[in-house]
Formats: structure tokens, C-alpha cells, sequence
């Protein structure tokens, strides 16, 4: 990838590597809804990476992980859990959102779990959510002059968790295209899709092609698409889980789903190439110094410009004997 260029006291760093080539992300993230977390923690043991914050909020549970040797470079963490629940204010569906700044570039983490409903105009009910979980997000500090307090003051923002968008198709139809593998005709029902069209709630987010099966809802335990046995009910498949990202000098390189079967769910993964502005110290004493010089040569010229003129005109002709 092409990396944007940047002044002269800046480099830019490439904060995520891709799987698909068997380099390890530098930054992780791992969100958790409706799950047995006691025993998922129970599993440790030494690793390359190191947690940055950790944050659960009744079903949702956000934790972000980060390689050791970037720790570092990892400052102003704050976070912000905003409940649109029962009565709007419970935390059974809402948001944790992780603020933190990579080298001199702020990201945004947002693991939102939204109203439930596969009824006509439940989408409805999912993008107030989305507005609402952004009036409400704000990160404070005791000095945050500079700092970003909203999610949209970030430079590179990622969203994800259960969205629970929905497919606008019956049982049977939804059931014929995942036989199929008809992923692009799906996603032509997808409710936010058809949002992401109408510039709600997400305008100007990007999200990869969904080119795998949908992620809700499974029997526990099993491959089997929740209402394959009549007599448990129906519930249409669709792409409850999702990964969007906002902001610029971000790459999609994967996104795909985990066939773990830790829950009614298939958790979703994505793998992003970002670009971070990285302050160098060496960089700016430099440019300072050459500006002291400039400012230095332009107070002997004003005092004795008549030498400054002959001084130049001998390097320059200086320059032409030794072309010829």
C-alpha cells in the first residue's frame, strides 16, 4: 500500500499487518455478546500481545490487545458505555466505545449491540440507536484540550459488534439462496445495506463484501440454521454481525466469518492496513535548526546586504567555472 504523504516531522507506520500474509496485526480487538466469559478467561498463557483496556457492560464486552512492542506508543486511553436498552437507558443493548491514540493518530473502537427485531420497521428502531449512541458518547478528561470527545473527532473510527440488521426475504427464500451460495442476491435484502444507500445511519462508513454465509441464528452447538427443526420455530438467517470502518488511510485486507460455535452467533473477523502519523523528535530539531538558520541569514542580509550579494555572486560563479 501507497502510504499518504505527511510533513517533514512525520513518518507514517503501518499499525495493522495483514493475516492473509502470515504477519501478526499489531492491534486486536475482541468482542464478546451473550457469552460464557468465565470460562474463555480461564485459558492463559504467555503472549505476544498485551491488553490495553477491558470493558463489559451486562452482555457486551469489549477488550483491546495490542503487540508489546507497540504498548508504548499507546496513550490517552479512555472509554465511553452508553446504554439504549430497556426505557433507552439499560446496558442489554448499547455500546462500549474505546478511545486511544496510535503514535500521534486517534482511533476509535465501537462495539455496539443493537434492538433485536426481524419486523418491518424494527430497522427503524437499530438506527435510532446508532444516532443515539453517538449523541451520547463522550470521552472526559481533566486536560483535553486537543483531544478527541466524540466518536466522529477521530481520525480512523472502526464499528462493530451485533448490528442485528436483518434480510428483508421470507424463511424459505433466505434458506434457497444460502443453498446456493447466492451471497450478492442476499445482499440486496440486507436492511443495512439498503440503509448504507439512503445515507442512514452510517453515511460515509465502508464496510468489505459479505461473501459468506449469514451469522445469525444457530442452534447451540451445531452448523444447523435455527428452524430447521419445525418444532423449535423459525428465526431467518441473516448478517446480524458486522465490521464498518470510517476515516481515511484505512485498507480493508480480510473480512470473513469464524466458524466458532461459542454461541447462537458466527463471530466476524476483519483485518485493516492503517496509516499513523508518527512524531519524530529528530525530524522537527532539524527543521527547527534550519529555521533559525533562514531567520539568522536573513538578519546579516538586511545588515550588510551589499556583501550577502557579492558572497552569492561568487558561488555562482564558482558553480559555472567548474561546468565548464
Amino acid at each position: 500500500m501507497k502510504s499518504f504523504k505527511s510533513s517533514k516531522s512525520f513518518r507514517t507506520y503501518n499499525s495493522f499487518k495483514s493475516a492473509t500474509n502470515d504477519v501478526t496485526p499489531e492491534i486486536a480487538l475482541l468482542e464478546l455478546a451473550e457469552i460464557d466469559l468465565e470460562s474463555l478467561m480461564k485459558r492463559k498463557r504467555r503472549s505476544s500481545y498485551v491488553r490495553i483496556v477491558s470493558k463489559q457492560m451486562v452482555g457486551i464486552f469489549l477488550t483491546v490487545w495490542v503487540r508489546r512492542s507497540l504498548r508504548k506508543h499507546i496513550q490517552n486511553v479512555k472509554v465511553s458505555t452508553v446504554g439504549v436498552g430497556v426505557m433507552g437507558y439499560i446496558g442489554n443493548k448499547g455500546s462500549i466505545s474505546v478511545s486511544m491514540s496510535v503514535y500521534q493518530t486517534f482511533f476509535c473502537f465501537v462495539c455496539t449491540h443493537l434492538t433485536a427485531g426481524e419486523k418491518d420497521g424494527d430497522e427503524i428502531k437499530r438506527n435510532a440507536d446508532v444516532h443515539e449512541i453517538h449523541r451520547r458518547t463522550h470521552f472526559h478528561s481533566f486536560s483535553d484540550i486537543g483531544l478527541p470527545r466524540s466518536i466522529y473527532d477521530h481520525e480512523r473510527i472502526i464499528w462493530l459488534g451485533d448490528l442485528n440488521y436483518r434480510l428483508n426475504l421470507s424463511y424459505e427464500k433466505t434458506r434457497e439462496l444460502i443453498s446456493k451460495k447466492e451471497w450478492s442476491k442476499l445482499f440486496e435484502n440486507d436492511q443495512l445495506a439498503r440503509q448504507f444507500k439512503k445515507g442512514r445511519p452510517f453515511d460515509g462508513w465502508s464496510e468489505g463484501v459479505l461473501k459468506f454465509p449469514p451469522t445469525y441464528k444457530y442452534e447451540a452447538n451445531s452448523e444447523k440454521y435455527y428452524g430447521d427443526d419445525p418444532k423449535t420455530g423459525r428465526r431467518t438467517p441473516a448478517w446480524c454481525d458486522r465490521i464498518l470502518s470510517y476515516g481515511r488511510g484505512m485498507r480493508l485486507l480480510s473480512y470473513r466469518r469464524a466458524e466458532l460455535k461459542l454461541s447462537d452467533h458466527r463471530p466476524v473477523t476483519a483485518t485493516y492496513m492503517a496509516e499513523v502519523e508518527v512524531f519524530s523528535s529528530r525530524k522537527l530539531q532539524r527543521a527547527l535548526t534550519f529555521t533559525d538558520a533562514e531567520i539568522e541569514n536573513e538578519e546579516i542580509a538586511m545588515d550588510t546586504g551589499i556583501d550577502v550579494g557579492m558572497n552569492c555572486l561568487k558561488l555562482e560563479q564558482d558553480i559555472s567555472d567548474w561546468e565548464r
